[in-house]
């Protein structure tokens, strides 16, 4: 008894691994005395392409393919090459990926300033470029190349822009910045034919004022219904220690909430896939955890929403706080795709650290309980500035940092 007691502690005490499995280095800018900052990337949806910014400057990453001829059986188990005189044995060539990555495009001789965010578009052949000269750029790709072409220019911010995103159909685009202002722009894709005949085009459909600091980043997330009438929501994370909520009705946005938990300035959020939850990163050094609550859950509770304009409007809670997620701040937080299956959460900040977090088995999502699966110390020679998870393959993510080197990472989960 006391020999099984011995094993099932060890493989209770058992944790998952990260590997770094890549180190990507854009060519040295011959001008500048050191390397230019790794600010921020972001994955194709189809997760074959790495976007990642560097000063003035975007590069586009592509990983290696490699072609195997393999024998296989008319049932399709493979063949020993021994057992391959076999009548019932066929041959295939079977594509597979390995570890390789190599930079296929460099964006440049656009942006005056710093490239601080870029961030695909989910048919995966636009970009969007926000930049410290106050514009974001919109690149845009051949269907059957890899050449990208500045296709616009977007100008109405009054200074640095600081963040850039899609909602799920590419249809609209939000920007934020140290105007303490959050735009909207729609997308109006060109007709079928391709991206080479026309490019697309960006409308501003609207400008939310409500913060009292920088905007630092934005996240799209489904409304399931529960703010406005529109598909989407817009979250906000300010250098005033809020975020907001941003909703559409007949066409008008507005704030539907502010939500307030944070002691410090709101750096990062990430929504987890349906949209239900919520994960922000603070200079507090924690990570929150929010919930939305529908409209009767919150009569039945007898919630308010303070800044519902809407009765109809649901409520977003903070049910979690890991207060000592990071020793520093916390730059970027970002959920496991759902195809993923493990629901993790990995953050990182300017203690260098990479952690990933996972969900306490049988907790409740009205009080989640969270305990660090992995921390990586080290994981770049400086701030790590950004994380994001692989869309299509749940053991890979990528990060960026002040040392200007972007590293791909392969996640074992035990």
């Amino acid at each position: 008894n006391s020999r099984n007691r011995n094993r099932m502690h060890d493989a209770m005490t058992i944790t998952s691994t990260l590997e770094c499995i890549n180190i990507l280095t854009p060519q040295p800018n011959p001008q500048a005395a050191e390397q230019d900052i790794a600010w921020n990337c972001s994955w194709s949806p189809d997760g074959k392409l790495l976007a990642s910014c560097h000063g003035k400057d975007v590069y586009i990453w592509q990983q290696q393919q490699q072609q195997e001829e393999q024998l296989h059986d008319t049932t399709g188990l493979i063949v020993k090459e021994e057992n391959s005189s076999s009548s019932s044995s066929k041959t295939t060539t079977t594509t597979a990926y390995n570890n390789e990555w190599v930079c296929i495009a460099e964006l440049s001789d656009v942006h005056e300033r710093t490239v601080r965010s870029v961030a695909f578009s989910p048919c995966g052949r636009i970009l969007a470029s926000a930049s410290f000269d106050g514009t974001v750029g919109i690149w845009e790709c051949g269907s059957a190349t890899n050449n990208w072409e500045c296709t616009a220019q977007l100008e109405g911010h009054e200074s640095e822009v600081k963040s850039v995103c899609w909602n799920s159909t590419g249809t609209l685009l939000a920007t934020c910045g140290r105007d303490k202002a959050v735009w909207i722009w729609e997308c109006i894709l060109p007709l079928p034919g391709g991206y080479n005949s026309q490019p697309c085009e960006f409308e501003c459909i609207a400008v939310l004022h409500g913060h009292a600091g920088d905007v630092k980043s934005l996240i799209f997330a489904p409304s399931n219904g529960q703010f406005g009438d529109g598909e989407d929501v817009l979250f906000s994370a300010s250098y005033d220690d809020t975020i907001k909520c941003w909703a559409e009705d007949a066409g008008d946005w507005y704030c539907a909430e502010t939500l307030k938990g944070h002691a410090s300035t709101v750096w990062t959020i990430a929504a987890a896939p349906g949209g239900a939850r919520l994960v922000s990163g603070s200079d507090d050094c924690s990570l929150g955890i929010w919930k939305c609550y529908t409209a009767a859950e919150r009569a039945n509770n007898n919630q308010q929403n303070v800044d519902a304009c809407n009765s109809k409007d649901g409520l977003w809670k903070c049910v979690g706080m890991l207060s000592s997620a990071h020793t520093r701040t916390i730059y970027s937080v970002h959920c496991a795709p759902a195809r993923a299956g493990h629901g993790r959460i990995a953050s990182v900040g300017a203690d260098d650290v990479l952690n990933v977090y996972r969900e306490v088995c049988g907790s409740s999502s009205d009080a989640p309980k969270f305990e660090r699966d992995i921390s990586v110390p080290a994981a770049h020679a400086g701030d790590v500035n950004c994380v994001r998870w692989n869309p299509r393959d749940g053991a890979l993510l990528a990060t960026t940092g002040d040392d200007g080197l972007v590293r791909i990472w392969r996640y074992h989960l035990r």
